[in-house]
This record gives structure tokens, C-alpha cells and sequence, in this order.
């Protein structure tokens, strides 16, 4: 499964790049993905009663997110932690599994 991730340079250049999701498995609260792009990235996903969340063991990273579909907020929360390209595809890649694969209906 792929998905198109893009960053506006300094120069006003729009960069893009492909992400693909290369393994992806249902648990009952959370979603587990492997995503491969410019680097690999192994994505906890998931939804509480606080909140959603994402974990990427990498990285050594947790945080809320807002909606998984809100780009804007998602991406600047998770480049702030991991960096604008990585953030980047990992809000894409929240974004490409709620809206292509409907996996969160059961939440």
C-alpha cells in the first residue's frame, strides 16, 4: 500500500516522496504498521478514552495526536519529535490508513 507524502522547501520547491506500508495488523484498541520510506518505521497506533496516540519504537517516541485524519496538528506535533521528513510520512501514513482502509470503525 502506498501513499505520496510532500514538504514546501525553504525555496518555495515542493518536495515529494513515496511511503509504503509494508505490514499492518489489527489488534482490538490499536494498529500496528511497518512503513517504509526514507527510512523504516515501525508505528503503533491506537485510540483511548483520553485520546489518540501513536508510538514509534524507533525512535523512542509516544505522544497524542489529535484527529487522525488532521494533518496539520499530527505533523507538527511529530516533527517537532522525530524530525520534518519522518514526521511528515508518519501523519501521512495515519491519514492514508483512515481515509483509504477504514480501519477505524471498530473504535
Amino acid at each position: 500500500m502506498e501513499f505520496r507524502c510532500s514538504q514546501r522547501k525553504k525555496n518555495k520547491k515542493i518536495e515529494y516522496w513515496k511511503g509504503t506500508i509494508k505490514c499492518l495488523k489489527e489488534g482490538k484498541d490499536l494498529v500496528e504498521i511497518y512503513v517504509e520510506s526514507r527510512s523504516s518505521l515501525h508505528i503503533v497506533i491506537g485510540k483511548t478514552k483520553y485520546g489518540n496516540f501513536v508510538c514509534i519504537p524507533n525512535y523512542d517516541v509516544r505522544c497524542y495526536l489529535s484527529r487522525f485524519n488532521d494533518i496539520f496538528w499530527n505533523t507538527e506535533k511529530l516533527t517537532s519529535l522525530i524530525g520534518e521528513v519522518d514526521g511528515i510520512t508518519v501523519a501521512r501514513a495515519i491519514e492514508y490508513i483512515e481515509h483509504k482502509l477504514l480501519l477505524w470503525d471498530h473504535f
